[in-house]
């Protein structure tokens, strides 16, 4: 190494310990910088309108980040500042550390989405890390056509195996005049078994809409003070397993339930206000999506599950209840193929697949039905690396929830799980401190 790079070096990292103790100077707060961190997601909102899933905080704010408009150079040096005030806090609780390491991870993925908006170029992995803090495994197709393996002797008939998989879910398909007594029921049956082990906020509700024209087959838009707007996606064919699906995982024990807590314990009882506010490309989502499928298995353990689409959600559809078991086992080994999903928008979004080369891999290796396979590459393009947040996400949450299971009596189990699921949705923990 010269001298010149050896004097870079030092140049560099006392222009970091100035930055530092400039932020310490300021002795700025953590409700300071919390207050700081909100304005600058209605800041970036400017700029992506995809930006702010959900704000339920004072309107003059929002009016304001439209009025006073940032250029993008001014919100990340704002969002600099704040990770700097936040270095070296030192927090009185471990509340506190939770809210502290909440708030510099999520500073950090702003600072990663305005240069991305900047034009900056990530790989896949450096992406996600940077705006979810996780990356995922991966896998070559060999891995996935081993899996392929075992689903082809589940699935009867002749002929190519995604041909036989779609001709066999074909049949599972809810009839659409159908669709709003499914969902109803799988939604009121979501709720029941999350209240049996979760004090719901009194007031919460939601409204139920059906819509086409999106790419993701359903989305909660949570409006503040419990309450939640659930829209459902008809364009292509909705089978039967994503009545539940849809109902626990945009619902309860999911996303409805998620913010609401959130909203209680942390926005009107702390008054921790950062959390009136959730961008999308943030550290939040890996656990908002983890924790809203993985609550899909804490209200419907599997037999529960098969049961309850036999005898209460075949019949309002009009299917033969005489194939719940099986279509349940199928929809199981289905379910393992779901990291090839990463792995087809890494290697799409970097370039090294085409769109014809992903459609293909999405209804040859994932087994997607053929007409949902462009609508798949369309969600890539519109939210990138967002995808690993459902499948790594769940099972990070799922393994820090197990890992608080201390009771061998199946019973106190569930109390337990469900215990450490709530604390979980009521918390500020990103995916890091999901590892332990």
């Amino acid at each position: 190494m010269n001298k010149l790079a050896v004097k870079a070096i030092a140049g560099a990292v006392a222009g970091g310990l100035a930055l530092l103790l400039a932020g310490s100077a300021t002795a700025a707060s953590v409700q300071d910088v919390a207050e700081r961190y909100r304005k600058l997601v209605l800041a970036v909102g400017q700029h992506d309108k995809d930006y702010v899933d959900a704000y339920y905080g004072p309107p003059a704010l929002q009016e304001q980040a439209a009025r006073d408009k940032q250029d993008l150079a001014s919100i990340r040096a704002a969002t600099q500042s704040a990770i700097a005030d936040l270095a070296g806090k030192q927090a009185a609780n471990p509340d506190e550390a939770l809210r502290i390491e909440f708030l510099a991870k999520q500073l950090r993925a702003m600072t990663a989405r305005v240069d991305m908006l900047a034009g900056k170029k990530f790989t896949f992995d450096e992406e996600t890390a940077l705006l979810y803090d996780a990356v995922t495994p991966h896998h070559d197709r060999a891995h996935y056509e081993k899996l392929l393996a075992r689903i082809d002797k589940l699935v009867p008939g002749k002929g190519p195996l995604p041909q036989r998989v779609q001709s066999f879910r074909a049949r599972f398909a809810i009839p659409k005049e159908r669709l709003k007594p499914v969902m109803d029921a799988a939604i009121a049956a979501c709720r029941a078994r999350t209240a049996k082990f979760m004090n719901l906020p009194a007031n919460e509700s939601f409204v139920l809409e059906f819509v086409t024209g999106k790419p993701w087959s359903g989305y909660n838009w949570y409006k503040g003070d419990a309450h939640s707007l659930i829209q459902i996606n008809t364009e292509f064919p909705i089978y039967i397993e994503r009545a539940v699906d849809l109902g626990c995982h945009e619902g309860y024990p999911g996303h409805h339930v998620y913010n609401a807590l959130l909203e209680q314990s942390l926005v009107k009882e702390r008054n921790w206000v950062e959390f009136s506010v959730y961008p999308l490309y943030s550290p939040m989502s890996l656990v908002a999506e983890g924790s809203a499928n993985y609550g899909i298995e804490m209200a419907f353990p599997d037999d529960e599950r098969v049961a309850f689409e036999r005898d209460v959600l075949y019949p309002l559809a009009g299917l033969d209840p005489a194939l719940a078991a099986q279509y349940g086992s199928l929809v199981k080994l289905l379910g393992q193929l779901s990291y090839a999903d990463n792995d087809i928008a890494m290697q799409y979004l970097e370039g090294r697949l085409t769109r014809e080369q992903a459609i293909e891999w999405l209804t040859d290796v994932a087994l997607y039905p053929p007409e949902k396979a462009g609508q798949r590459v369309q969600f890539y393009d519109a939210v990138r690396g967002y995808v690993i947040n459902y499948n790594l996400g769940k099972d990070l949450v799922k393994a820090w929830v197990e890992r608080r299971v201390t009771s061998t009596d199946p019973a106190q189990a569930r109390v337990q799980r469900w215990a450490a699921f709530k604390e979980l949705l009521s918390s500020p923990r990103l995916a890091s401190g999901l590892r332990d």
